[in-house]
């Protein structure tokens, strides 16, 4: 048929593709309007939907037309201005370019010679965002270490995670598993709980420290000290130190100096987890809060939270390529070739879990250079302006305060088109709700 929509077709992608971003740019321009929360059931989608695919093709105007009507009901609008749940998930212009070009080539990175660009646009892109975040050179790919596009950052704690494993096993014996002992805050993303667990990590040996209001819910050096006299003095082995810059919970911040010291004394592998607030301190004033970080071997952000990249992108930098690659390699005949024989050139595919990859360092190369840092900066103080306005809100009302130790409400200001006018209409909301209990 001449209509028949072919595997690929320049004329037939420009006109359908045009149609989509239409479609796209129409949901972005009524996106408020919709409920925030999916209204759904459970189940709510297979009465809906037929119970096996069409047997013959259907127009892309009436998938498009199924989407409005049977798939919109069922979306959580992570992007409505209205959204202040779980953390930002920023999408933008420059991200969604980003990743139709990204789409467009289709290749699977995993190695340099599968497409050289792929893997030398994002050592270089990577390179460029730890000088904006002034981290040490160790993290430069210029040197033993440099940074890798990971999923996210769960992948990008199983994968240090994994290096720290087997660097003690080399250094102490293979049947030593049973000894190594990971430490945290009670305050750490779970991810780390289930790194250990996919890295036989006995659970009897991951120490989740107590954080409270007297730390602002930050790790206490203290605390961690006296945990690794009590495992040292029965014969355990500490081998991994996580710390987080801006916990899931309260956006707490570890005291990274003092722990990296006390890392490095232990001769711990130190990671650090900034998923959450890490983008904040590309502005000056807010670079503060990873003073330390020269101590840790591997650090972490998201950059599809708060840096107007789309999901997927968590960027990981290591002071040692080698301890991920001696970890993680693999090499049979298929992927051998001369680049890397010669070890001339780096093959992601040894930096992280799965083989194949994306070319995801497109988007944060069209993000860096369609906003370009001033403008990112500006973005992030904003929010944070924004996070103030909620919170002088709250201090404004008598029947609330800004207090821990009791249940809490949680307020994650951080979608691209929020507004000071959504700031104030969501504590609207909130006090009606407030006087409705009040009066039961």
């Amino acid at each position: 048929m001449d209509n028949e929509l072919k595997p690929m077709d320049a004329e037939q992608l420009r006109e359908r593709a045009h149609k989509m971003v239409d479609f796209i740019a129409d949901y972005y321009k009524n996106i408020e309007d919709f409920p925030v929360l999916s209204q759904v059931e459970p189940g709510y989608l297979r009465n809906l939907l037929p119970e096996s695919a069409p047997h013959n093709p259907e127009s892309l105007q009436s998938v498009l037309d199924d989407v409005q009507k049977k798939i919109f009901p069922g979306v959580t609008h992570w992007q409505s201005p209205n959204y202040f749940a779980y953390y930002p998930s920023n999408s933008s212009i420059a991200g969604f370019l980003g990743e139709m070009l990204s789409a467009a080539f289709n290749v699977i990175g995993f190695s340099w010679v599968t497409s050289p660009a792929a893997t030398e646009l994002e050592m270089i892109v990577l390179d460029w965002l730890a000088k904006l975040l002034k981290l040490p050179d160790d993290f430069l790919s210029s040197g033993k270490g440099g940074g890798v596009i990971q999923g996210t950052a769960s992948e990008a704690v199983l994968v240090v995670l994994l290096a720290a494993r087997d660097r003690a096993l080399r250094r102490f014996g293979k049947d030593y598993l049973k000894k190594l002992v990971v430490y945290a805050s009670d305050q750490t993303h779970s991810a780390l709980q289930k790194a250990c667990q996919i890295g036989g990590i006995h659970p009897e040996n991951c120490r989740w420290l107590k954080a409270d209001i007297s730390t602002n819910y930050a790790l206490s050096p203290n605390v961690l000290s006296e945990e690794l006299s009590r495992d040292t003095a029965r014969g355990l082995i500490p081998f991994f130190l996580c710390a987080t810059v801006g916990t899931t919970s309260s956006t707490a911040v570890d005291p990274l100096p003092e722990l990296g010291s006390i890392a490095k004394r232990h001769e711990m592998w130190f990671h650090v987890d900034a998923a959450y607030a890490g983008s904040a301190c590309v502005c000056p004033e807010y670079r503060q809060y990873i003073d330390g970080v020269e101590e840790a071997d591997s650090f972490n952000m998201n950059l599809h939270k708060w840096f107007l990249t789309n999901f997927d992108c968590s960027v990981l930098w290591v002071k040692d390529r080698h301890a991920l690659i001696r970890s993680l390699s693999t090499n049979p005949e298929y992927l051998k070739n001369k680049a890397s024989e010669a070890e001339l050139v780096v093959d992601y595919k040894d930096w992280q879990i799965p083989l194949g990859r994306r070319f995801r360092s497109l988007k944060v190369w069209l993000v860096l250079r369609l906003y370009g840092t001033e403008n990112l900066q500006k973005y992030i103080r904003n929010h944070i302006r924004l996070a103030e306005r909620f919170e002088a809100l709250v201090r404004e009302d008598p029947r609330f305060e800004v207090l821990s130790g009791k249940y809490i409400l949680r307020f994650a200001v951080g979608a691209p088109l929020t507004e000071e006018k959504h700031i104030n209409s969501a504590w609207k909301l909130l006090q009606d709700a407030a006087s409705t209990l009040l009066a039961i």
